[in-house]
């Protein structure tokens, strides 16, 4: 079987499998791997320091599976065409019954399944944003897409609400064309709209204000405050710069039954959450991307979206969450109290100053007392 019918048998069969684009690149250094390098040194990555331990591994396919000469990538649409509905948002990809791990992995498996058997010699690997491997960038020389200035890659024929996975193979195959221009043009619309300010260039994002980081990878520690009021009414991640980008009109509303959206993904009830006990949080949350911020992560941000809603009816909620055993949580609640100003949550807040042992929480509680 020459190369180019490998290749093209390989793209039919992702079609099949229901990948909305498949193209492949060569194995080589990535032209973003310097770019990686002055990220990391401007300390963008904030706490993933995993990025930094690994960062010589990006350098080439070959740091993930030695002998790699072609790396296949797969995108796979998740837009389903519906809109947010209020309470606690959470990003679109996570609007659906499974994570999305456990649907593309099996998938990509069968593609490598394709290749073995039509090479049983082959050596292959699949990889889904865990291995160190630059997938945006090789999804680039794949002819996906480009780079947008809010760093996701860009499809002219999808939009961007697609994640990516790839095929590690020592197979020569036929190589798409790379996609060279950039169709962003003077449009600025996704830095405009961040609130807080998470790109300090076109195509720079630094992670230590970007809404998605501090909803989800920062789960051990507070969120700073200055960035408290930016993060909105996003309980986890935030879709903002893909949903004034122009290019997602483009986004087909078809995906598949895994990421059509369940309505009590799409926006959450932040003071029901702030109830869940750890058993209840784990039984809930268990298959959901959810559950990356753990409970003390997750919980913490339904208490800043409700300080953040000014809404007095949260008060009940957020007084309870000053109980709570994690101090991280009783300290978001403590500043979400003091934001929505009311005398019950004045009174609340002191009242259970009086018992508060953790000199953090005590002086997040002091700060909302400085409200009045």
């Amino acid at each position: 079987m020459t190369s180019d019918s490998l290749s093209q048998q390989l793209k039919d069969l992702g079609l099949e499998l229901g990948f909305a684009q498949i193209g492949i690149a060569p194995a080589v250094m990535p032209t973003g791997f310097h770019r990686l390098l002055q990220w990391i040194h401007n300390d963008y990555s904030a706490g993933m320091k995993w990025i930094e331990l690994r960062k010589d591994a990006y350098r080439h396919p070959a740091g993930v599976m030695p002998g790699t000469r072609s790396v296949i990538m797969a995108a796979m649409n998740y837009h389903d065409g519906a809109t947010s509905s209020g309470g606690g948002r959470v990003a679109r990809y996570a609007w659906g019954s499974a994570d999305y791990h456990d649907v593309l992995k099996p998938r990509l498996r069968q593609l490598a399944a394709f290749l073995r058997t039509a090479m049983p010699d082959s050596r292959n690997r699949v990889v889904i944003d865990t291995a160190p491997l630059l997938e945006r960038d090789f999804g680039r020389l794949a002819g996906i897409g480009w780079f947008g200035k809010n760093t996701m890659l860009i499809s002219r024929s999808i939009g961007s609400w697609f994640f990516l996975g790839a095929v590690l193979t020592d197979l020569e195959l036929a190589y798409d064309e790379p996609v060279e221009q950039n169709f962003c043009g003077s449009c600025t619309r996704c830095l405009d709209a961040c609130p807080t300010a998470a790109f300090p260039e076109p195509g720079v994002l630094d992670a230590r204000r970007c809404i998605s980081y501090l909803t989800i990878e920062h789960r051990k520690a507070p969120i700073p405050h200055e960035l408290r009021q930016g993060i909105g009414d996003w309980l986890f991640g935030c879709d903002i710069c893909q949903e004034v980008c122009p290019w997602n009109r483009f986004a087909p509303d078809t995906t598949l039954r895994e990421f059509q959206q369940i309505s009590a993904m799409n926006a959450v009830d932040c003071c029901e959450l702030l109830t869940l006990s750890t058993t209840q949080f784990e039984a809930r949350f268990k298959d959901s991307p959810l559950s990356r911020p753990a409970r003390a992560g997750l919980l913490r941000n339904a208490a800043i979206v409700l300080g953040n809603s000014g809404d007095p009816s949260a008060e009940p909620a957020l007084t309870a969450a000053l109980g709570d055993v994690e101090p991280m949580i009783r300290g978001a609640a403590a500043w979400a109290l003091g934001r929505l100003q009311t005398p019950n949550a004045f009174a609340a807040i002191e009242s259970q100053l009086l018992m508060e042992a953790d000199a953090s929480v005590r002086d997040e509680m002091v700060m909302a007392l400085q409200n009045r």
